[in-house]
């Protein structure tokens, strides 16, 4: 356990320095390219949180191929602000179709932003399915997640008075939607 700690400890004492290090880059780039005062670091936090809304959709297991998209298109920014600031461009000299691409940024962030939080995460709630008998689930449920998962709808049910849904399941557990979907029709 403690070698297991060690380990995280180190990926999140990088994963800090990465950040922080990318983090500057961002703002010196914006500051470069004229978005100085609050604006210069208005673009990295606007870059970071675009990346974590892409990876958190990723993380979900609906909606990848959007989540890949603006995750790519996050990782572009910060990894073209790292390399444009060690020493290949000259920051004094910023040239103008730079100065367009940051300028710009702020309206791919917001879409970017606005389409991953709400665009929905499952086809069933655009459109409705049909009832229909419940189906042996395509996802295998091992008997220990399912027996878990029972207790859990069980605790619910005492609390609320009503079944849990999927999405609670899902929550409870930290398993992705299909996952869920296949243990609730267990339950």
């Amino acid at each position: 356990m403690r070698a297991h700690l060690a380990r995280v400890d180190a990926v999140l004492v990088q994963a800090v320095i990465a950040a922080a290090l990318s983090f500057a880059h961002i703002h010196d780039l914006a500051a470069a390219a004229g978005q100085d005062g609050w604006k210069a670091w208005a673009y990295p936090i606007s870059v970071d949180l675009l990346m974590v809304a892409a990876w958190r959709r990723l993380r979900s297991g609906t909606g990848r191929a959007a989540g890949w998209c603006w995750f790519l298109i996050a990782l572009a920014a910060s990894l073209g602000a790292n390399i444009a600031t060690a020493g290949l461009l000259d920051m004094g000299n910023v040239p103008a179709w730079l100065r367009i691409l940051v300028a710009g940024w702020p309206a791919v962030a917001f879409l970017g932003g606005t389409l991953l939080a709400h665009q929905p995460e499952t086809q069933s709630a655009v459109v409705p399915a049909e009832p229909a008998p419940p189906e042996r689930p395509a996802i295998p449920v091992p008997d220990a997640l399912l027996a878990h998962a029972r207790k859990i709808a069980a605790d619910h049910h005492a609390r609320t008075g009503q079944p849990i849904d999927a999405p609670a399941l899902r929550a409870r557990l930290g398993v992705p939607a299909p996952l869920a979907d296949a243990i609730t029709q267990q339950l």
